[in-house]
This record gives structure tokens, sequence and C-alpha cells, in this order.
């Protein structure tokens, strides 16, 4: 049976008559082309929305934004590539109108306005406010760990600088032995040898004084670490290994795992954030209470009373760090609190009465100790301290202890956080590829983040409503 046959390239094709025939009613670009158009621009921050009266006449911003949805929702964001897409892809033809910015024109446009990039994400998420996509009872907050235009070689801390410079000065004594053994040989012998010694030792001198000046920059001004390419990159550990990059906080609904609100930052941890990302998402729902899940990166007292304070109940299991845990000694969930007379109940029955508090680190703690422990015999069980065993507890651990049973609980909701939250950023570093940054700076790469964050509440809608539906929302 023969193979299938195509189509001599010498033929003449008659192809449909107008380029909008080759734009299926279910494609996504018709969406984008209705969702761009109702926009303000002006308002939104973009530059060149209206024509300026001299000069050569610019691409509308719209035309250039149309471009970049495209783009993102398509897994190109080459500036070089979405170029070369406006020359050979019908789907962009149809977008721009046979349109063709070439790829500076591009690059500019998505450098220039970072910020107005992200008013229009927000403007998508309160459209999927509008269409009611939003549980607005349960959100997933997490962060994951986006790799940026820095490499690891070029991002200096005070303890690798140091290191470096140990190493400089190894290499400079061997190579001065070296010389000094050359120097007492032949002249004919030693030229050569010597020579390329020197010039080693030049390039070391100049690496030296390059990292002198690293270590003086860091200390001036207090920063733990510095990156050479990307200014505000950070080394920070992502899974098992450490990587430049930016730490991408993401809070997602529920009911579609949409994502709420995003945010980038160049914090090496999470445990600063929770209050934040809940706060913000819990504004954008327009809800009066929330309930909030993350995972134990995220657990810190004075973060959850703020979430409490604000109307926002979080569940995030308590992480176990105790040092007596590792050394098989009796640790603090050994002991009982009794509320009621203020005192701790150590496991051989002995009392922990209050003794004094303080302010350790912004935090208000009180101490618990007992004289008991002078002579009990499971001392060796408890403590190596020759003053007996302390308790510490935060003036506000009640609300811990609540958020405990509240996580014992209900298990589930501990359950859902991985299904919510981190469907997002799987499908945005495996599926989309866009789990590393092409611009600089802070505020560049959170431009860049709100396209990828748009990208992907767009593909998830699509899928939930269809674009008919959704181009009848913005009509």
């Amino acid at each position: 049976m023969p193979h299938l046959q195509g189509v001599s390239r010498e033929s003449v094709i008659l192809f449909p008559p107008s380029l909008d025939e080759y734009i299926a009613p279910e494609n996504p670009v018709r969406f984008i082309d209705a969702f761009v158009d109702q926009l303000d621009l002006q308002a939104l921050g973009f530059q060149r929305v209206v024509a300026a009266i001299e000069g050569r006449p610019a691409y509308h911003p719209a035309d250039l934004l149309k471009l970049y949805i495209y783009g993102y929702l398509n897994r190109v964001r080459s500036s070089r590539w979405l170029e070369r897409e406006t020359q050979r892809n019908v789907e962009v033809m149809w977008l721009l109108k046979k349109l063709t910015p070439d790829h500076k024109t591009v690059a500019d446009f998505r450098k220039d306005h970072p910020r107005a990039l992200r008013r229009v994400c927000r403007e998508f998420t309160q459209l999927c406010k509008e269409l009611e996509l939003f549980g607005g009872e349960l959100v997933a907050i997490d962060g994951s760990k986006f790799l940026a235009v820095n490499s690891r070689q070029r991002n200096f801390s005070p303890a690798k600088l140091k290191r470096l410079l140990q190493d400089i000065d190894q290499k400079i004594a061997i190579y001065l032995s070296e010389l000094d053994q050359y120097d007492q040989q032949e002249p004919h012998l030693q030229a050569s040898t010597t020579e390329a010694l020197r010039l080693k030792l030049d390039h070391l001198q100049v690496r030296r004084i390059r990292y002198q000046a690293l270590q003086a920059t860091l200390s001036q001004s207090g920063a733990s670490q510095i990156s050479l390419t990307d200014p505000d990159s950070r080394s920070m550990l992502a899974g098992r290994r450490t990587e430049v990059g930016y730490n991408v906080q993401m809070a997602v609904d529920a009911r579609h795992k949409l994502i709420v609100d995003h945010e980038v930052t160049n914090e090496v941890t999470d445990q600063d954030l929770l209050s934040p990302m809940a706060c913000r998402a819990k504004e954008t729902l327009e809800v009066e209470q929330l309930a909030v899940v993350a995972d134990q990166g995220y657990y810190d007292g004075q973060e959850v009373k703020a979430c409490l304070d604000a109307g926002i109940t979080p569940y995030i299991a308590k992480p176990h760090t105790s040092v007596n845990q590792q050394r098989g000694l009796y640790t603090k969930d050994d002991f009982i609190y009794d509320a009621a007379r203020d005192v701790y109940r150590c496991p051989q029955g002995a009392e922990l009465a209050f003794r004094f508090d303080t302010v350790e680190l912004e935090r208000h703690i009180r101490y618990y100790a007992t004289p008991a422990c002078r002579s009990c015999q499971a001392r060796a069980l408890c403590t190596s301290n020759k003053g007996g065993r302390r308790i510490t507890r935060w003036v506000d651990e009640h609300l811990l202890e609540e958020m405990a049973q509240r996580v014992e609980a209900q298990p589930e909701i501990m359950k859902q956080r991985k299904e919510i939250v981190e469907h997002p950023f799987g499908t945005i570093k495996r599926a989309m590829n866009q789990g590393y940054f092409l611009l600089r700076t802070l505020v560049k790469v959170g431009g860049e983040m709100s396209l990828t964050v748009l990208a992907y509440n767009i593909r998830r809608v699509i899928t939930i409503l269809g674009v008919q539906r959704m181009i009848a929302a913005v009509a």
C-alpha cells in the first residue's frame, strides 16, 4: 500500500481570500486581540499610546503587548524569536495585521514597561474575579527560585572573597618561591620560564585588587553578597543546589488553581513573606475572612500574628528544628504548659515557673526554670547546662499552639497545599519553559514575571471557559 503523498511544490494553490479565515473561532489569539483592545493602555502607564505629531510613526503599544502575550503563551520569549514569528506565523500575522517590528523595538517595549505589564496582569485578575473564577476561601502561598542572568562565578559573599584571596596568596607564595629557584639557574635557562611566572603573578595581583575592592564594597554597604551581572540577584538554595536568582512568591486560589497575586523578591528564604502575600491576596479577593496554607518555610510567629490581625487564618505545620532532638534529649514539646498557672511541667513531673522576660530580635520572650534540675536523675536526658533546663515562651505563643491544633484537626487542608500552589510552578517551569529570566534588575524581572503569570492564567481560563465565553466577557 503506498504512503501518503503530498502536493507538488510547483502546483498552483488557491488560498482563502482573507487572513481571518485561517484563524479558528476558538483560537486563543482572538481573545488576546479582544482583551488588549479593551484596555486603557494610557491609564495603565504605557508610552506612545497617543501618536506624536512629528517624527517617524511608532508602533502602537497594543500591538507589541499582543505580541508578547502571544509569545509567552507559546513559549516564545526572545525578542529575536518574536521578530521571526511576525514574518512566518499566520496567527501572529493576523494578530498584528502583518506588522513586523524589529527585535530592538520588541525588546525595548518589555524593558521600558515593567510596571505597566504588572497592571495588565492585574486587569486580567480582575476579569477572573468578575467571572467568579476565584473561590475566595482558601489560598495557598509558596515560593520558587527562578534563575537570574548572573552566573555563580559572578556572585560573591564575604566568605567566598576571603577564600579566594587566601587561594591567591597561596599561589603567589608558590610562584615567588619558584622564581627564587629559577634565579639561581643559568640566565639562558630561566628567561622564558621566569617571564611566564611573572605574567601569572601580574594576573593574580589584578584579581587580588579586584576582590579587595569587592570586599570594601560589601563592607561599606553592609550587604551579605554582591552580584556583578544582575546586581539585584542573590545566591540562594534551590532544591539541593545553590543558584543565583530570584525568589518568586505566588498566592494561588484553591478553586481553579488561578494565581491571585505574585511578587518577585531577592529574599533568600520565605520566612518573612507570609503576611505580605496573604494580605495582598485578601485585598485582591475583597473578602472579610481568608484561610491561607503554606509550607514550613513560612513558619514565623510574627508573621502568623500579622495574618490573624488582618482576618487571615494561617495553616502551617511546625518544623522540627530542635538541636536537643538531634542529640536525643528532651525537647520543648515534651514539656506541658499549664496556661492557668503559667508554668511548664517537665517529663519528670517538676514545674518550671516564670523567672524573667526580655526582648530578643523584637520578640517579647518569657523564661521558665526550676531548682529541681539540681537533683534530677534524668538531667543527662534533658540538658547539659550547669544552671539547669530553661524553657522560653513567646508572649503570643498561644497563637502558634492554636494553629497547631487547626493543622492537626484539618489535615486535608495541608494535603491540598501541593495540589494548589505547586501546580502553577510546575506548569510555568516545565510546560511553559519559563523557569529563568531574560532581563536584569528586580523591577524588570518583575514585569517579565507578570507576563508569565498572565499567560498562565489565560491558559487556565481558556481551558475552563473557552475562548468565545472569554471574548464575550470583555466585549
